[in-house]
């Protein structure tokens, strides 16, 4: 997602927005932050697919499943998985002006939560830059020093 956008005086500003695979740390997460790693959803996986494997072959021949049930048990196992990737943090990024060295001269950085989330504010910070000089204080994005 990358938007070039022209403010009141003429500068073009770059907002783009990057999806995050990690949940950025706060100071207020700072104590809470401690993760058991991926072996507990590994296992967890692996003993969903050893139970589903088991229970199709323990069924008996002359069983007849319709195919809404299994699109409903598709759609039930997919729910959190889709809802997870639907929801990982976006690094959003307005930045304009080249110092010579390809380095921005203003950059303002924030973080959102959910694609939806993301293209919406996106919109938001484009719409103030062509209205005034810079994104909004209000805003989720802040000026980088």
């Amino acid at each position: 997602m990358t938007r070039q956008v022209r403010d009141v005086n003429g500068r073009l500003w770059t907002v783009h927005g990057t999806l995050e695979w990690r949940t950025p740390a706060t100071e207020d997460d700072f104590e809470h932050d401690v993760a058991a790693g991926y072996v507990p959803g590994i296992v967890m996986i692996i003993l969903i697919a050893a139970l589903g494997i088991v229970l199709v072959s323990w069924m008996p021949g002359d069983v007849v499943v319709p195919g809404w049930v299994i699109l409903l048990l598709l759609m039930i196992a997919l729910f959190f998985p889709v809802r997870w990737a639907l929801r990982r943090p976006w690094k959003l990024v307005a930045e304009t002006g080249d110092d010579g060295d390809g380095e921005p001269v203003e950059k303002w950085i924030g973080t959102v939560r959910g694609y939806f989330t993301a293209r919406g504010e996106i919109a938001k910070v484009a719409k103030s830059i062509t209205q005034d000089t810079q994104p909004s204080y209000e805003g989720v994005l802040k000026p980088q020093a």
